[in-house]
């Protein structure tokens, strides 16, 4: 495995006439070996433990601070602004999509993991009220004046208000963005100049002879995993998704005539029902190439950090443990995700040596689903 470095970016876009067309994203890359690198902190700004407060719908006066104690001085190891490792070949991209009430570091493990495999990974922080919280700079408004950023909070489904018509326009918005990441690499392969609001000394002009944008694909997880299905329908250069415990329920039916490109369903054991199962089975009853499988022993926040971090009082909150070790099911994952990837972007690597993962085969993974269900 290669060292993996990372990067937080915001590109400037303009606001018209409420909406964000800017982009914030942590950037997951291969880099050099560095002596002494700085390790960035895991939670990077104490508002997102306000804001995965209220999404655990849990008091913010004494859940936030305890969230910031427990992970407060949490750091990742990765390198931060690692020097950037050019390969023997152009890297594939992946545009990760987070889930409900998450934020873009939230996928760390998973992210370095891919990054460390040869890919460059750009974790989206969606801006459409469905992350805990996130915020935006006034500079993307073309603001010439620095002033204070302004916040983003989660939000639930307002009352009165179908719960489905309001997060399938919340998914549209982000499959928007999962296609405007691509845009904005594509800008970079032709040499454009994309400045980072927030004044980070790490160049992305770098990357401009070093992606593959032939080999495009687009993963999430929950709320992200839906999200990914529907960015391959809204962009065609995405050849394939990874949809992690995917949350089917935002999609509109008459979308999925229209979903072509295959699809690798990574399904955990306690959240899943036949309603949502059924919605994965019409789509690899389209494509044989689609394939659902389901880890044994996980929860829906396994393929998430928390897993790995939370004692047993954080993990009587946000329920994020199953029985399954997070190390193993972080392989399971990782792996089987590689040999899809290899398999739909034409890679010339070594991952099909887990192949038989996609066919629900191997200690702690079965096919298809148990149908069971946990609170989203």
């Amino acid at each position: 495995m290669r060292p993996a470095a990372w990067k937080s970016w915001v590109s400037p876009r303009p606001r018209f006439p409420s909406l964000l067309q800017g982009l914030f994203f942590r950037l997951f890359y291969p880099c050099r070996p560095r002596e002494g690198a700085e390790r960035p902190l895991w939670i990077p700004r104490y508002e997102y433990c306000g804001g995965l407060a209220d999404f655990a719908n849990r008091s913010r006066r004494w859940c936030a601070p305890l969230l910031s104690a427990a992970f407060g001085a949490c750091r990742v190891p990765v390198s931060w602004n690692g020097p950037f490792k050019p390969g023997s070949a152009r890297y594939p991209l992946i545009i990760f999509s987070h889930g409900l009430g998450a934020f873009r570091t939230v996928y760390s493990a998973v992210c370095t993991e891919l990054a460390s495999r040869g890919f460059v990974v750009a974790a989206l922080e969606h801006r459409d009220h469905s992350a805990s919280a996130t915020y935006f700079c006034p500079a993307e408004a073309g603001e010439a004046v620095a002033t204070a950023e302004e916040w983003i909070p989660y939000q639930r489904v307002p009352p009165g208000q179908k719960e489905f018509h309001f997060r399938n326009k919340q998914v549209h918005q982000r499959a928007d963005e999962c296609v405007r990441g691509l845009q904005l690499f594509e800008d970079i392969s032709r040499g454009k100049s994309i400045p980072n609001i927030l004044h980070g000394d790490f160049d992305l002009s770098v990357l401009q002879d070093s992606i593959d944008l032939t080999k495009v694909a687009v993963m999430g997880h929950s709320f992200g995993g839906a999200t990914a299905v529907l960015a391959t329908v809204k962009e065609p250069r995405f050849r394939c998704a990874v949809a992690l415990d995917a949350w089917m329920f935002p999609l509109e039916h008459a979308l999925y005539p229209e979903v072509s490109k295959p699809v690798l369903f990574i399904n955990t054991e306690k959240f899943q029902t036949p309603e949502s199962v059924a919605r994965m089975k019409r789509l690899s009853s389209r494509n044989s190439q689609t394939k659902i499988v389901t880890i044994l022993g996980s929860v829906h926040q396994s393929p998430t950090d928390f897993t790995f971090l939370t004692g047993k009082f954080i993990n009587r909150i946000f329920s994020t443990r199953g029985t399954l070790n997070p190390y193993k099911g972080l392989d399971i994952t990782s792996r089987a995700a590689l040999a899809f990837l290899q398999r739909h972007l034409n890679l010339n690597e070594e991952f099909n040596q887990w192949d038989e993962l996609l066919e629900g085969i191997g200690d702690s993974v079965v096919a298809e689903a148990p149908f069971c269900r946990s609170s989203l």
